[in-house]
């Protein structure tokens, strides 16, 4: 009965971490950019009362008994699948439209990635961030120019009377396993062992996504899916802290057997 109590108590803040990925999904549904938390779940070690195939004295096999001790969280993963594109007519909004990130320079330097296409012209004209992240490989806009435009394979050029100036190529990234990144906020992911070098490329070749100018990526997060998860979570943990609660009254009439 203490046993169950401890299973249980593994099950119910199993449920409680499955409830905070859930509400951080929740939390961002208009987040630009995001991509929504997996989480992932596996039972613990069991104690073997009986090994299953034991031999009997006739030399049949036998079923096994054996007990678990609970689950406990694995890990949690994005899920990289695209969102809607919505449209905001922004000069410097990019939705990316298949695989790929934009690469971003750290203020440490550091490589950091991004599917937020959202994007301001600083002081000295240059393509940055809401935190103020410069573009790899970097964009300036010149200040005469009038208008913009970025077309689906990533050239840039401006506009200025009846003239038009190319001036740049935005390039993604794509990475062998982009589950494997690390979140580390702000819409940004940093490399690491499991995800793979990343590999630049042209947008609309070798597997990347092409690019919609004025467009901004919406959150993958489904409001449904995610409420239904919530019930069931809520559900689990209910049944586990009456588990416990069961475990609680059948030791306490076992402590009264003895008055």
């Amino acid at each position: 009965m203490i046993k169950a109590m401890y299973t249980a108590a593994s099950g119910m803040q199993a449920q409680q971490t499955e409830l905070d990925v859930i509400a951080n999904n929740l939390a961002n549904v208009q987040t630009s950019g995001f991509k929504r938390s997996m989480t992932h779940f596996e039972d613990l070690l069991y104690v073997t009362l009986q090994q299953p195939g034991a031999m009997n004295a006739n030399g049949s096999g036998m079923a096994g008994a054996q007990v678990g001790s609970g689950s406990r969280l694995v890990s949690t993963t994005k899920v990289f699948t695209p969102g809607a594109m919505a449209q905001t007519g922004g000069n410097f909004d990019i939705a990316i439209q298949g695989e790929g990130f934009f690469e971003l320079q750290g203020l440490g330097g550091e490589r950091l990635f991004t599917r937020d296409g959202r994007f301001f012209k600083d002081a000295n004209g240059d393509l940055v961030t809401a935190q103020g992240l410069k573009m790899v490989p970097g964009i300036n806009i010149p200040q005469a120019a009038v208008r913009i435009d970025i077309t689906a394979d990533g050239t840039v050029s401006y506009q200025q009377g009846d003239a038009t100036t190319q001036i740049g190529n935005l390039q993604l990234t794509r990475f062998v396993n982009p589950a494997g990144l690390s979140s580390v906020g702000g819409n940004l992911y940093q490399i690491t062992a499991n995800s793979g070098e990343p590999q630049t490329i042209q947008p609309g070749t070798q597997g990347a996504g092409t690019l919609m100018h004025g467009y901004t990526e919406r959150s993958n997060v489904d409001v449904a899916s995610e409420l239904i998860s919530l019930i069931l979570a809520q559900r689990a943990f209910e049944t586990n802290s009456k588990a416990i609660k069961v475990a609680d009254e059948m030791l306490n009439t076992s402590n009264n057997l003895s008055r």
